[in-house]
């Protein structure tokens, strides 16, 4: 009998105003799928403006892959980002204004993929 593919739900909470903690969970994000563990992301207060269009362009952290290059890593390998609604809907952002590949999704959509999740990683 197989192992069942293991699978790791990070949460980021951290913004543009904090290059370092905007751009780690996508490292650890990135360095799991090249380890063959399926990835999700969520994003809540200021961690959902990373995914406005044109955000991620602005935001580096000393020592690292560019923000905006870690997310096309993390996306193209088939990665998911769910952007909290409220928080986007606070900020009067619609999904048009997100980076392709964010979906809007509600609590019930974290809480599922925090319990469907082997690991859960907050930022």
């Amino acid at each position: 009998m197989s192992e069942a593919k293991k699978k790791l739900f990070i949460m980021v909470t951290n913004g543009p105003e904090n290059p370092e903690l905007a751009t780690i969970p996508f490292v650890m994000a990135t360095s799991a799928q090249a380890s063959d563990v399926e990835v999700v992301m969520g994003f809540q207060g200021n961690g959902s403006m990373l995914m406005i269009k044109g955000i991620a362009e602005h935001v580096a952290a000393k020592g690292f892959p560019t923000l905006v290059e870690m997310i096309s890593l993390y996306a193209d390998a088939g990665g998911k980002m769910y952007v909290c609604g409220p928080c986007v809907g606070a900020r009067q952002v619609k999904e048009g204004e997100l980076v392709d590949g964010a979906v809007i999704v509600g609590g019930a959509t974290f809480v599922s993929e925090c319990l469907d999740s082997t690991q859960s990683l907050i930022y």
